[in-house]
């Protein structure tokens, strides 16, 4: 080797066109490690299938027919046929319905429910922390004072007073009672700490290069927001939404509990409320197994929020 000759270190030694780190790939690869955090992943799947297949309508004779007599105990074979029946796994309600059927139908109920909410909530949450902290002045001004407002009541007191108004309402003629109840009463008060968040990340991000090099290029103000900054701060909203969905089902769960949720399907909170009163006959099932669904779904979900957000938090990119 000559004496001019350079060596480069060993990470220059790269074929060209290899594909650029970015930090969604980063991500991805510290998330795919976290093998409890894919799991977790899958597990979730496993209910948002339950849920979809409770949309297409199979699951709804399933779970208003009588199976058996009024609270039969779990079993792995039915009682009358001596043979394997899936119906009878989770035993029978007050009403000899199966348990299993109605509680793979609360699934669809609570996953609709913290969707639909999170939807509501980010596009609430995003909209207005996002203009806050661009425009600042009076605009940032009034919106701190809005959810500086909603923050000083007590979130539940909030979320009840808005379930307990918007159930005798209607819209165009559509009863809100139900599933849009507490899907309105969710996303209009749950907006108020991703508003505060993205403010704070949208006011550090204004001021930093790129953003004055897009106004240099004769970008607008929406294209500045939309294109340039909210990508920049959208593992937020991803981490709030995965860590928002456990919380948005416990509030089903409340709501229904307290008569101010769904009252015509089944969902855990119905079966929660109906539980209460089998306890007193010593009839167990109906309560563990909808509270067992709560504890699982809430225990992937926090496993993989914790998961991305170490993932997604750009401070560790590239560190392993």
């Amino acid at each position: 080797m000559s004496a001019n000759a350079t060596q480069f270190p060993a990470e220059s030694e790269q074929p060209l066109g290899g594909k650029p780190r970015t930090l969604w790939r980063d991500a991805w690869a510290r998330l795919r490690k976290r093998r409890l955090a894919l799991i977790c992943a899958g597990i979730l799947g496993i209910y948002f299938v339950i849920a979809t297949v409770g949309f297409t309508g199979a699951l709804g004779d399933a779970m208003a027919a009588q199976v058996g007599q009024s609270n039969e105990p779990p079993s792995f074979t039915n009682p009358r046929t001596g043979k394997v029946d899936v119906a009878c796994w989770f035993g029978t309600d007050f009403l000899g319905r199966s348990v299993f059927w109605r509680l793979m139908y609360g699934v669809r109920v609570a996953l609709t429910v913290a969707l639909l909410a999170s939807l509501i909530e980010i596009v609430i949450g995003v909209t207005l922390g996002a203009v806050a902290g661009f425009f600042g002045g009076w605009i940032d001004a009034l919106i701190v004072w809005l959810f500086s407002t909603m923050a000083s009541v007590p979130w539940i007191l909030l979320m009840i007073a808005f379930a307990y108004a918007l159930r005798e309402q209607s819209v165009f003629g559509y009863e809100l009672a139900g599933i849009p109840t507490i899907v309105l009463a969710l996303g209009l008060t749950t907006w108020v700490g991703l508003c505060r968040l993205v403010r704070g990340e949208v006011l550090k991000h204004r001021a930093r290069d790129y953003v004055t090099a897009a106004r240099a290029a004769g970008a607008g103000q929406s294209r500045i927001i939309f294109r340039h900054i909210l990508p920049n701060v959208f593992h937020i909203v991803i981490i709030n939404f995965t860590l928002g969905l456990a919380g948005f089902v416990h509030a089903e769960v409340i709501l229904s509990f307290l008569g101010l949720g769904v009252t015509d399907v089944p969902s855990w909170g119905r079966m929660i409320d109906d539980a209460k009163l089998e306890l007193l006959k010593g009839v167990w099932w109906q309560l563990a197994v909808a509270s067992g669904a709560i504890f699982v779904f809430s225990l992937a979900v926090n496993i993989l929020g914790d998961a991305l957000r170490d993932a997604l938090d750009p401070r560790l990119r590239g560190v392993d």
